[in-house]
């Protein structure tokens, strides 16, 4: 249990794929425009990550060394497609607000880097442990990237209006230099925070 909770919390805080490990940048960067994108976006690759943990970490015995990344990619793909078609189905508003960027989940770097890294070495139980970390240290960062874009771009969190009509949005913020800017803000921030805590 103490080894579950450790991998847990790796995902979240200590290599919070997003602002320690850098990974899986373009989505973040891209569907960022709303708290609520964020939240589809880091739900859905949560998903994918728990599931394809959980699949590569059951058949790490079975698939051959020399064929290992493309047997991830094959397990990966297939859950991206189950939960495109279920965002499809259930929430289409959400899924055509994130278009492209769901099928390239497939691709996205922290999906095949927990696969590779992780999952085809540890059990199933810590695999899936490190697919909930991961996943909620995704959609953790993506919810408070897409909600400092959209109180500020749009005076709005979760498309209910908080500043009122005489607030002037920056537009900036929406448009991709925000996202950069909101970006480079937090990791500045988070790196402050580590280097005076390493100091206490």
């Amino acid at each position: 249990m103490k080894r579950f909770l450790e991998v847990l919390k790796n995902g979240i805080i200590t290599e919070n794929p997003t602002f320690r490990l850098v990974l899986g940048t373009c989505p973040t960067l891209a569907v960022t425009t709303s708290a609520i994108n964020g939240v589809g976006m880091g739900v859905s690759t949560m998903a994918v990550l728990i599931c394809s943990n959980l699949f590569i970490s059951l058949l790490r015995n079975v698939i051959p060394s020399k064929v290992r990344i493309p047997c991830f990619v094959v397990v990966i793909a297939t859950f991206v497609t189950i939960v495109q078609m279920l965002l499809e189905a259930y929430v289409p508003s959400l899924h055509q607000s994130l278009g492209l960027y769901i099928p390239l989940i497939v691709v996205n770097c922290i999906i095949l880097g927990r696969a590779e890294a992780f999952a085809s070495k540890n059990s199933v139980v810590l695999s899936i442990a490190d697919g909930i970390g991961m996943g909620i240290g995704f959609t953790f960062a993506l919810t408070i990237m897409g909600a400092i874009r959209e109180i500020l771009g749009a005076g709005t969190i979760f498309g209910i209006n908080i500043l009122g009509s005489s607030f002037e949005p920056v537009l900036v913020m929406i448009l991709a230099p925000g996202a950069f800017f909101v970006y480079g803000g937090l990791i500045g921030i988070l790196n402050k925070i580590q280097e005076k805590a390493a100091v206490k």
